[in-house]
């Protein structure tokens, strides 16, 4: 017995069974319920949505026996030769092989016939955009003055690449990329009719997969099928698409969590035993990344979420906010570069890698840091913003005594402090200006370099050389007793400043440098106004 494939036997032939393009097919549905039906329609959007589909359901209700409408009856001649691909009238054509000028103008030359038995002759020309400039001209002749009997149904996945000319005789509709809930439950309905045993997750993995496209569903669909021998589970699903077990997912997500490089490549280790694809394991990791960042910014939409294994989500507390970001983004940029990679398995351990060790420039106090419901920031008339470190003291004997903290002392305490990147540079523009008890105030020379994160990241980094639990507490300098006092970067920059008006005093006096002024009417640029560099 021959097979059909689903993508075939479940193709819509009703709008009513159309899944995902509401705005595209009311709008279909009322064109031809008031019989104000335009002479040309382009269909645009990503693969598998109903481009084809669409056209071909309009040019049956075009058709039909029984007349024009929106519900065409589907029992008459001219409705089911349109539903069987063998309407005389409905002329089908794929741009992409057929994209010579000749082989344009041949096709045209029959539009000045009647149809043969429907009431219209419709051309459907599906990805038109690969015409070549010259059969768009001749194309565009006939869509300026089209025969009465002539309606054009037009698709492609990349409206941009057709002249403005074309666009600009048809009515345009895009058809989204459908929702993972949308095509989950289109595939829970023809399941459920073809009598398949189906887990809910494998479903919604099958969904998710298929990156918006209907069609593609339904072939991964097949294919879940004949691999889980006539059902359809959450595991032989995995398998299938080469991603990796929840419980290595976990693991991969707990390392990270833990500044742990031993335990995302013992994780890795175990996940290679199953031959995975690491580009879908980093997409599983993009996907954790983000549902974790949602629970801690919006947790009633991350509720509604799925995707992500239970356990994962509670290592949300353990990742600090900025710090999801940077995790996702270097996932993201590893993605990219994983084809570049000797072997995947190496450029995948590579992105983890990397992942820890900016991690751990950052420092761990920021991973073991509660999320802010809101991170503050700080603004010329702001109150004082207290950032409470989570660090406790350590056991050891402290070498710094917080008393000895002033302005003067202050640069050496941010290089003993260990903090790197944007928790540095907050330190090195600020300054101490009162010491009470555990509790440090700074003034801060540049507002926009506050961040509750960082602020926390410092506090624990001052924890541990004193062995005291500290606390910080911002002020803008305008708004601030001490702003006379000058910080670390604002000191760094002066020092910069003069030295450059030193070299350029050593370069003016400079004989040589004189000698080619005068004789060339030469001047010296100053490159850092400018020009890029960093000296005279």
């Amino acid at each position: 017995m021959t097979y059909l494939a689903l993508a075939r036997k479940w193709r819509p032939r009703t709008f009513a069974e159309v899944s995902g393009q509401k705005h595209v097919v009311d709008t279909l549905v009322n064109v031809l319920d008031s019989g104000r039906v335009h002479h040309a329609f382009l269909l645009s959007g990503t693969r598998g949505v109903g481009k084809t589909t669409l056209a071909r359901i309009f040019a049956g209700a075009l058709n039909c026996e029984k007349g024009i409408s929106s519900s065409p009856c589907g029992e008459c001649g001219n409705c089911r030769a349109v539903e069987q691909g063998g309407f005389v009238d409905l002329i089908e054509v794929d741009a992409a092989s057929r994209t010579r000028v000749e082989e344009t103008r041949e096709l045209l030359d029959n539009v000045q016939y009647v149809p043969t038995i429907g009431r219209f002759k419709i051309y459907l020309i599906d990805e038109v955009h690969m015409l070549s400039a010259h059969s768009f001209n001749a194309l565009l002749k006939t869509l300026e003055e089209p025969p009465e009997h002539i309606k054009f149904l037009l698709a492609t996945t990349d409206p941009q690449k057709l002249p403005v000319t074309v666009l600009s005789r048809c009515l345009q509709f895009h058809l989204r990329a459908l929702e993972p809930a949308e095509i989950a439950a289109r595939l829970t309905l023809i399941l459920r009719e073809e009598k398949v045993e189906a887990d809910a997750a494998a479903v919604d993995i099958l969904a998710r997969a298929a990156a918006g496209s209907l069609r593609d569903a339904l072939s991964l669909l097949d294919q879940a099928i004949a691999h889980g021998g006539g059902e359809v589970r959450e595991a032989a699903v995995r398998a299938m698409l080469g991603m990796i077990d929840e419980a290595h997912t976990e693991a991969l997500l707990g390392a990270i969590a833990g500044n742990d490089a031993e335990g995302a490549l013992a994780a890795v280790a175990a996940m290679a035993e199953k031959s995975p694809d690491y580009a879908v394991a980093l997409d599983d990791l993009l996907l954790c990344f983000h549902r974790l960042a949602l629970a801690q910014s919006a947790p009633k939409a991350a509720q509604s979420l799925d995707g992500v294994p239970a356990g994962a989500l509670a290592l949300s507390g353990r990742f600090g906010a900025e710090d999801l970001q940077w995790c996702y983004q270097a996932a993201l940029l590893g993605k990219r570069d994983l084809p570049l990679a000797p072997d995947p398995r190496s450029g995948f351990e590579m992105v983890l890698l990397r992942i820890l060790a900016f991690r751990l420039e950052e420092g761990a106090a920021t991973s073991t840091k509660p999320p802010a419901a809101a991170p503050k920031t700080v603004t010329p008339a702001a109150q004082p913003s207290t950032a409470p470190s989570t660090m406790q003291p350590p056991e050891t004997p402290a070498k710094f005594n917080l008393s000895e903290l002033n302005a003067e002392t202050w640069p050496q305490w941010v290089e003993a402090s260990g903090a790197r990147a944007m928790v540095r540079q907050l330190a090195l523009h600020s300054k101490p200006v009162k010491v009470d008890g555990d509790c440090v105030h700074l003034v801060l020379d540049n507002a926009p370099m506050f961040h509750e994160e960082r602020a926390a990241s410092l506090a624990g980094c001052l924890s541990r050389m004193t062995g005291v639990a500290v606390r910080l507490e911002f002020k803008v300098a305008e708004e601030a007793d001490g702003a006379d006092a000058v910080t670390p970067a604002q000191s760094q920059s002066e020092q910069a400043d003069n030295a450059a008006a030193e070299v350029r005093r050593s370069v003016d006096n400079d004989d040589h440098v004189r000698a080619i002024k005068e004789r060339f009417g030469a001047s010296v640029v100053d490159v850092r106004n400018g020009d890029g560099g960093d000296g005279v």
